[in-house]
Order: structure tokens, then C-alpha cells, then sequence
């Protein structure tokens, strides 16, 4: 079993996603509003066995004892970095530090960005929504109720685009059944199991045009990176709310708002 986690964990730099940003004359009426943007970013749990020496560093605040795994998605459902070898306790905003700050970690180009909720900070290179105001649909209530400011409306795309990384962890989860319950394997083996499902995750998405476990959450019908192009060195090594990130975020909602 070791042998087979080595060699498809040997196959990163293939199966993983090269991240392109939305275009300037994108039309996807998801993401024509975020140019510039890679995809979505967002953490899960998944469970796993450890001793009795560590369960209260790896129980999440559900209680479960698992592994906070970050992970970033392209806007086709694949992913292009993950990271799981966090204990459950860890905070998903110290999680993402880690990652940007590792020497082969996460690498977000300068005037890119991912999109991610309020459990990060709005900050270069990571796009959050507003706080307190309201974002989903439902909110709304029955009939035509519409946003109302620049705000709930930033909020309402902002949402729509970002679930994409939710329905990959869907698919994720129900085609792997492993990732349901903990394994009877030492933790750096489980860790690296989570690795290979991810990475077949996306081997899958490649080859197979009709898969029915996306069909069944589409709505609309050691850490791994990619290899990166030493001729872009400039990428985001901090991640730290700042003025001129509000107002970028504060320019796509007026645009938003001034095109509805």
C-alpha cells in the first residue's frame, strides 16, 4: 500500500490544477465580477486516529478528533494545493499563515486572489465577504426580495462563486469512503492517504465527463503545490488585512451594484 501512495503521490506536478485567473472578458455570470480571481479556498475535517497524547490537540470544536485540511480549488472543481497535516484545534486563519509562509508552500501571484470566507482575513491575494451582513438567498425571503445595497450584493455573488470549493469537498467525500472514519494506519501514513484521494479527486475530474458524484451536489446542473514559473516571482508572502484590500473589495461590490 506504501508503494501505491508513493507513486501517485509522485504524480503531483500532473494531477494537480495550474490555476488560471478569470479573464477580463469572462462571461460566467459566477465569476465575471472577480477578474483576477483563481478559485476558492476553504478548510475541512477530516477524521483520523492518533494517541492518546495527542486527541486534545486534534479534536475540533465539534469534538471529533481530526486533521484541519486547507485546501484550493480552481472554478472547474480541482484542486491546486492542499495542505492536512494540522491538528483539528488549529485555526483555519494559522493554517493559511503556514501555508503562504512555507519555502514550497501555497504561492498566490501578486494581482491574484482566492476567494474564502470570514474565518480569514480580508487580505492581499485572499478575498472574503462582508461581515455582518447578510449573503445567502434564503435570507431574503419569499418572492422577489433583492439585495439592497452594494454590500448584500457583493455578499450574494461572492457566495455563489466561492461554493464551488464546498461541492468539491462533497465529492470528495462521498466518492472516498476512507475519509469517512478514522484508518487503523500510523498518522503520517493517514495523512498521506488524504493526499492520494485528493490527487485521484482530480485524476477523475480530467477523465471522466460525466461523474455521478458531482452530479448529485451541483446545485446548478505534508502539504503539495504545483510546480510554479520561476519567471513570476512575485508572489504573496503575508497574509494581512490592509486599507487598500477593503477598497479593492469595496470597488467590485460598487461595480456590482452600479451594473445590476
Amino acid at each position: 500500500m506504501n508503494k501505491v501512495l508513493g507513486a501517485v503521490l509522485s504524480l503531483h506536478r500532473v494531477l494537480l490544477s495550474e490555476p488560471t485567473p478569470v479573464p477580463d472578458d469572462c462571461i460566467d455570470h459566477r465569476w465575471k465580477w472577480f477578474k483576477g480571481c483563481l478559485g476558492t479556498l476553504d478548510d475541512t475535517h477530516i477524521n483520523v486516529l492518533v494517541s492518546n497524547s495527542g486527541k486534545q490537540r486534534y479534536r475540533t470544536r465539534k469534538g471529533t478528533i481530526a486533521t484541519n485540511t486547507l485546501a484550493l480549488c480552481d472554478r472547474n472543481m480541482q484542486f491546486v494545493y492542499f495542505l492536512p497535516s494540522w491538528e483539528g484545534s488549529a485555526g483555519d486563519s494559522r493554517v493559511l499563515r503556514d501555508a503562504v509562509a512555507r519555502p514550497n508552500g501555497l504561492r498566490v501571484p501578486q494581482g491574484c486572489y482566492y476567494l474564502c470566507d470570514n474565518d480569514y482575513a480580508n487580505s492581499n491575494g485572499f478575498l472574503t465577504p462582508y461581515k455582518g451582513v447578510r449573503y445567502h438567498l434564503k435570507e431574503w425571503g419569499i418572492g422577489n426580495a433583492q439585495p439592497q445595497n452594494p454590500k448584500e450584493l457583493f455578499n450574494m455573488r461572492h457566495n455563489k462563486a466561492r461554493n464551488v470549493i464546498e461541492r468539491a469537498f462533497a465529492v470528495l467525500k462521498m466518492r472516498w469512503g476512507i475519509l469517512h472514519s478514522a484508518s487503523f494506519y500510523p498518522i503520517q501514513t493517514q495523512i498521506r492517504l488524504i493526499m492520494a484521494c485528493f490527487l485521484l479527486h482530480n485524476f477523475i475530474c480530467l477523465e471522466m465527463n460525466n461523474d455521478p458524484f458531482e452530479a448529485s451536489v451541483d446545485g446548478e446542473s505534508s502539504a503539495i503545490a504545483p510546480a510554479q514559473d520561476c519567471t513570476q516571482p512575485d508572489y504573496i508572502d503575508y497574509v494581512d488585512p490592509t486599507p487598500k484590500w477593503t477598497q479593492f473589495r469595496d470597488s467590485i461590490a460598487m461595480t456590482m451594484w452600479n451594473n445590476r
